[in-house]
């Protein structure tokens, strides 16, 4: 019997057939060899998942297109996502003990993973997103219960339609799904802020570096948790094989705290820098001015958000996240100190903060000689 959760608790039940506990879960049991596929496994979660799932003894195959690193000790299919002829032969038919899907971010996405999956997987992990949680926030505490809507970003709508697709083919066909939504996740490459370019995160160490604005949206106070990649890889791992989990939805993030200030002042001192140039603009005023930040902020990072992580700890009970943010931050900024080729900036951002910073300080001096 499988228990079903859409963001909220249990509401159904299902059986499914072929669907047996025999495997521990994200572990190795002795004599068996947990077949592994990573749909994606290169990014910035995944590789973190991949790695830890070669030093517990998985057998773990990833399924992309080869274009980034090769994760020693996995196998590797090398195809298009998008050419569902070259997925289907190069899957042929061999069947997962698990598959976990790092990379879709539509239902139509998804449909094509059921299909070519239907009949040869023990269970599927589907990486969603904690941004589908409720906005405008309800209440600062969020479980897997709070409601998923989001008016402010395509992207986590997009995610919300997944899952609910996810949930259907669970309900109808017994397809063995499991939901897992990260927040705002970071390893060596990222420099998680709550401003910053995507692409190229160490613009806003640069920044920092040169005494230049860094922009703090509101007054810097809102509550948020940044999870290291390796603390999450240590849940998603303990939901591997685990056919309790199936019909259910977990968050994975770290249990530390801390507002935005703190997040930009311990930035600074990993970077070095004794005296930040923060300057605190209205979220209303960012997107106001840049629309494209609509969903990053008001869909996601502007409103104070703690993830309750009682349930993960129940399915998975070895699980706690052990590296604090001073710490994970110090291992990121020294990795682009390591190598010049590294510190790549976005120049495309600069020009937004500094004209921000611009506009925001020239309209408070008006609105000071005002009164």
């Amino acid at each position: 019997m499988i228990s079903i959760d859409k963001g909220c608790e249990s509401f159904g039940t299902i059986w499914a057939d072929g669907i047996q506990a025999r495997l521990e879960p994200g572990r190795k049991p002795a004599g068996i060899s947990m077949k592994i596929l990573f749909i994606g496994g290169t990014g910035i979660i995944s590789t973190a998942c991949a790695e830890m799932a070669i030093e517990r003894g998985l057998d773990l195959t990833l399924l992309n297109r080869a274009q980034r690193k090769h994760i020693p000790g996995s196998k590797q299919i090398v195809a298009d996502m998008a050419d569902v002829s070259a997925v289907a032969g190069a899957l042929g038919d061999r069947s997962w003990d698990v598959v976990v899907d790092f990379i879709s971010f539509h239902p139509d996405d998804l449909k094509k993973r059921v299909d070519l999956l239907q009949g040869k997987v023990g269970q599927f992990i589907f990486i969603s997103s904690a941004s589908a949680y409720q906005k405008p926030v309800i209440n600062y505490l969020v479980t897997e219960s709070t409601p998923l809507v989001n008016p402010f970003w395509d992207y986590s709508r997009d995610k919300i339609a997944c899952e609910e697709y996810l949930i259907g083919e669970l309900r109808e066909n017994g397809f063995p799904a499991t939901i897992v939504r990260p927040s705002f996740t970071y390893g060596e490459t990222v420099i998680p802020v709550s401003f910053n370019s995507w692409e190229r995160p160490y613009t806003v160490i640069d920044r920092m570096r040169k005494g230049l604005p860094v922009i703090i949206p509101g007054d810097g106070t809102s509550l948020w948790q940044l999870t290291h990649n390796m603390d999450f890889a240590l849940g998603l791992l303990g939901l591997l094989g685990h056919q309790g989990s199936i019909g259910h939805a977990f968050h994975i993030t770290s249990d530390e705290v801390l507002h935005w200030n703190q997040i930009y002042q311990a930035t600074a001192e990993a970077a070095g820098v004794a005296n930040l140039n923060a300057v605190h603009i209205a979220s209303d005023f960012i997107v106001a001015c840049l629309p494209d930040r609509l969903g990053g902020l008001h869909g996601d990072k502007s409103e104070s958000v703690v993830l309750d992580n009682s349930k993960i700890k129940r399915f998975v009970p070895d699980f706690v996240a052990t590296r604090r943010y001073r710490d994970g931050i110090k291992r990121s900024i020294a990795w682009y100190d390591a190598d010049p080729t590294r510190r790549l900036v976005d120049e495309a951002t600069n020009t937004a903060m500094d004209k921000l910073a611009a506009v925001y300080q020239k309209g408070m001096h008006a609105a000071m000689q005002a009164f």
